[in-house]
């Protein structure tokens, strides 16, 4: 139990911090360029989507986890955002935006918020007692709160065009494996993969004055 308290004594501690601390030059910088890469990854992924029809390969979670560890959960919300945005603006949502417009925007845009904002939120908590954890679960929680949240919306906004698109399926068992299920494990296997390096590539960040948050 103290351990406990401890641990939520420093996270709150080092949030306080960071509030006081506003964004400098080398984190906009950094943001800037995580940016341009989500949306570039994003970009990519649609290009090579005709070559995996059955799944999307897609590397924009990394970026994410990588700014909201380094910087702050503020910026991996801004991140995730972004990849909102880019998905968006890409076509990667026609079939939903044909359905419902408003609907499409706030999921698509809430999934990805919420993916870095947790990412960054689980990173914080855990990193005062090993910062490998924390990046590794970070790389985690993003694709499971951005799939999470897709599926919550689909609920909300489009069960009974999900409804038509299972037909004789269960429409619960289709937007688990056929709408999710793939996409979510191709998401968390690479996040996994590619744990090693977003670690690595945080300690780098870290151990930069004035990038570490």
């Amino acid at each position: 139990m103290r351990r406990i308290r401890s641990a939520t004594t420093k996270w709150q501690q080092e949030e306080n911090m960071n509030k006081a601390k506003p964004f400098d030059t080398k984190k906009l910088v950094l943001l800037a360029l995580l940016t341009a890469i989500v949306i570039i990854l994003q970009i990519l992924a649609i290009l090579t989507r005709p070559l995996f029809p059955a799944f999307s390969i897609t590397l924009v979670l990394m970026p994410i986890v990588i700014g909201a560890a380094i910087i702050n959960m503020y910026a991996g919300l801004w991140l995730g955002l972004a990849f909102g945005f880019a998905v968006l603006i890409s076509g990667d949502a026609a079939p939903f935006m044909a359905v419902n417009p408003a609907g499409t925007i706030i999921v698509v845009l809430l999934k990805g918020a919420l993916a870095g904002f947790a990412a960054g939120a689980v990173y914080r908590f855990l990193a005062v007692k090993n910062k490998t954890v924390a990046a590794i679960s970070a790389a985690i929680v993003c694709p499971v709160v951005n799939s999470g949240i897709f599926i919550i919306g689909g609920y909300l906004f489009f069960l009974p065009t999900l409804t038509m698109w299972a037909g004789s399926e269960n429409v619960t068992a289709y937007i688990f494996l056929v709408l999710v299920g793939v996409n979510f494990l191709v998401e968390l296997g690479i996040n996994l993969i590619l744990s090693p390096t977003i670690v690595r590539l945080i300690q780098i960040g870290q151990g930069k004055k004035g990038v570490s948050a």
